[in-house]
């Protein structure tokens, strides 16, 4: 696989995830708290996954007992600690702290990578991450103008949902060495199912699974806006460094944004739009010139 297809997957897994408030607010005004939410989310991707799996390649279900450490650090340390710090944050400040807090994800991808992949900090990955960070201040709202005030918790949870967020592409790089992309993202979202359900009470709310449209929008959360984008971001770490995939995938606030202004007529500053060109811009950017030499960094297709 090429880098540039590499990067088209990411960039389109991540605007997949971008219209996943579609999905949410409905389930929202159906009666289903976020952690319910969180969890019809893993569960439902965890079971296509599975299906998938079963019919396509059932070797890919294999394996060692030793390599669930990983699957703990993709499934429970960051999907799901990653949505809890987020909906915590939300909670405590605001969405637009929160989501500014969340892209912080790339400074410590790009800081990780550093450490355990031994990942140079190139002038041109500094600028796409501070373009990015720039962009995605604009595009959430949160320059200029911004009324809320920051507490410690909100801070704090902010910063871990930053964390955990770029936590997957340090450990899915990891374990990518071992298995395959589909067996990665299944047991993701496996490890992440075990953790949350037992604390969601979804039990509790068992009398609303009895409209077709939730089940239509489950469907839709599951498929369209988690199994897809994961498989598709994942295979793209393949065959790309973890700090520009995370870079790349800052697309999705922009989307998110898009969706806000079409779907639910939300009014874009003029900031909003400078941020959604400082975003793009950045995932160009992002991109050395073909005649670098850095093929080599590419996993082999063998």
């Amino acid at each position: 696989m090429t880098r540039n297809r590499a990067f088209l997957m990411i960039f389109l897994g991540a605007s997949l995830w971008g219209i996943i408030g579609l999905f949410v607010n409905q389930l929202y005004d159906h009666g289903f708290s976020p952690i319910q939410v969180v969890a019809l989310r893993v569960t439902s991707a965890m079971v296509m996954l599975f299906g998938s799996i079963i019919v396509s390649n059932r070797n890919l279900l294999k394996i060692k007992p030793a390599d669930s450490r990983y699957f703990i650090g993709t499934g429970v340390i960051s999907i799901a600690l990653f949505n809890w710090c987020l909906f915590s944050a939300i909670e405590a400040t605001s969405m637009a702290i929160a989501f500014v807090l969340l892209y912080t994800a790339p400074v410590f991808v790009t800081i990780f990578s550093r450490i355990f992949f031994k990942e140079a900090w190139t002038g041109r990955k500094l600028m796409a991450l501070f373009t990015t960070f720039v962009g995605c201040t604009f595009v959430i709202g949160w320059l200029p103008g911004l009324q809320a005030s920051l507490s410690w918790p909100g801070l704090l949870f902010g910063l871990g949902s930053g964390l955990f967020y770029a936590l997957y592409s340090i450990f899915g790089k990891v374990v990518l060495k071992k298995y395959r992309s589909l067996t990665v993202t299944f047991y993701t979202f496996l490890f992440a199912a075990l953790a949350v359900v037992p604390f969601s009470g979804l039990w509790e709310e068992m009398a609303l699974m009895n409209d077709i449209c939730v089940w239509l929008l489950i469907l839709g959360l599951g498929l369209i806006s988690t199994v897809l984008p994961f498989l598709l971001y994942t295979k793209g770490l393949e065959h790309v460094e973890s700090s520009r995939a995370s870079i790349v995938a800052t697309i999705e606030p922009v989307v998110a944004t898009l969706v806000g202004y079409f779907v639910y007529a939300e009014v874009m500053t003029i900031y909003q739009y400078a941020g959604v060109v400082l975003v793009l811009l950045s995932v160009i950017i992002v991109q050395e010139a073909k005649k670098k030499p850095a093929h080599h960094r590419e996993k082999s297709a063998s």
